[in-house]
């Protein structure tokens, strides 16, 4: 079994209040968040964007091995998650996730690439997580 973790700190009332992220390695290290970074625009980060770059990467990875798997291998795989934050009763629900993916893989089969891409959408752990509805449009690219 593998374990990761993220720590989060925060003082103050939620508007006016301000937090930390960090993460295991480091790669965030007390990293601002707050009600400014997550409902308007302010510096810092916020759990949309970090669960959509999460998902991009789980994604990306997992596709990778799906690929390889019907022998492809992939030039360049970029992807973008776009996590979807709504205002509903009781509060906030993350909603949606859309993953946006252009690809270059030469040689490749249209119709293998897009089952490895629906594969991978639906069985990449963080996809599994997710509760939310979880939508694709990928584009493979010569």
């Amino acid at each position: 079994m593998i374990k990761r973790s993220g720590s989060a700190a925060w003082s103050g009332g939620i508007k006016d209040g301000k937090g930390s992220i960090s993460t295991q390695s480091g790669v965030l290290d007390n990293t601002q968040y707050g009600f400014n970074t997550r409902f308007e625009n302010g510096p810092g980060t916020n759990p949309e964007e970090l669960i959509g770059a999460a998902h991009a990467g789980c994604f990306t990875m997992a596709l990778s091995g799906k690929l390889g798997e019907k022998g492809m291998t992939a030039k360049s795989l970029n992807t973008t998650a776009t996590v979807s934050l709504d205002k509903v009763e009781g509060g906030f629900e993350i909603s949606a996730v859309h993953l946006t993916l252009v690809a270059n893989i030469p040689g490749a089969d249209q119709q293998a690439f897009d089952a490895a891409v629906q594969d991978a959408k639906q069985n990449c752990p963080v996809s599994k997580l997710l509760k939310a509805t979880i939508t694709i449009e990928s584009k493979l690219e010569s």
